[in-house]
């Protein structure tokens, strides 16, 4: 496993509705949903794929399809629960990439017997097995984080029927993220902690293993911030109305090719809704953001 998330290319995978182009207000089934790639590498969170779905359901075979698109050697990949399937596995390590994957209740024999392993670990660890332990605290917002990950990688436990069903499982992980948070404004002291379970494909229990773990699940949450905020604040994404055949999904594919542009200029010190009012106020700015 590389040293952090900045080691190789991260790529993240999330889709997104666009809320207002369903074609009627009493039928919304026919609402726009995207499926994007959010690649991070070198500093850069650019979108590299996109796939359009007919509603959230089918993200589960348009994932696959977005996987084929895209060149996964040396790539790690991270997908939110709904992607945890052994085709998207497969696709992953017959790409060259790797993948780190969110268990949860869709998968029920594979989350109890990951969560029953590494709750034992965290308590204390298993005599003969390797555990890595990364721990980081911040505070922001008035509130303290703590976040702890725990990983191993003798996936053995797991029995050899689930690991013959996961690709790359057998000679991956296994880690747990635990969350505590407090408000430092609350004079009880209480806290929230919460744990989440995945599988990955790389191989490694160190510190330094379960460090890069950790960036690579706090890194897929940067298509949230660095694309679907962008989008619904810099371009109005869901308040548009465009609803007539393949407008939606059309006009989505615009607004994501023009992000990229306006992220990668960087002569300018602005937000990204400034440039963009400053691409239509100057035309040389804006023959500067075509051309790259």
């Amino acid at each position: 496993m590389d040293g952090g998330a900045s080691g190789g290319k991260l790529i993240a995978i999330d889709g997104k509705s666009i809320r207002r182009s369903f074609a009627h207000a009493w039928d919304k089934s026919g609402m726009a949903h995207m499926v994007s790639a959010l690649v991070s590498q070198g500093g850069n969170r650019l979108v590299f794929g996109q796939v359009a779905v007919e509603d959230k359901s089918n993200e589960i075979t348009a994932i696959p399809k977005l996987l084929e698109l895209m060149d996964l050697k040396g790539a790690v990949i991270t997908i939110d629960a709904m992607g945890t399937q052994r085709e998207v596995a497969g696709k992953v390590v017959k790409g060259g990439g790797d993948y780190v994957l969110p268990v949860k209740d869709n998968q029920p024999a594979l989350r109890q017997k990951v969560g029953a392993l590494l709750d034992e670990a965290a308590l204390g660890g298993i005599e003969g097995l390797n555990v890595g332990l990364f721990e980081q605290t911040q505070e922001h917002h008035g509130r303290r984080e703590t976040r702890r990950v725990w990983l191993v990688d003798d996936v053995s436990c797991l029995g050899k029927r689930l690991l013959d069903l996961w690709p790359g499982l057998g000679t991956g992980s296994l880690a747990m993220v635990e969350r505590e948070r407090q408000d430092l404004g609350d004079m009880t002291g209480k806290k929230t902690v919460e744990r989440h379970y995945y599988i990955s494909s790389l191989k490694g229990s160190s510190h330094e293993a379960a460090e890069a773990m950790a960036g690579y699940i706090r890194g897929h949450w940067s298509v949230e911030n660095n694309l679907h905020w962008q989008l619904d604040v810099s371009f109005n994404e869901d308040q548009r109305r465009i609803r007539r055949g393949h407008g939606a999904q059309n006009f989505s594919r615009l607004c994501r090719i023009a992000l990229n542009l306006l992220k990668r200029e960087q002569s300018v010190k602005i937000g990204i809704k400034g440039k963009r009012l400053n691409a239509g106020w100057d035309h040389d700015y804006l023959l500067r953001l075509i051309a790259g």
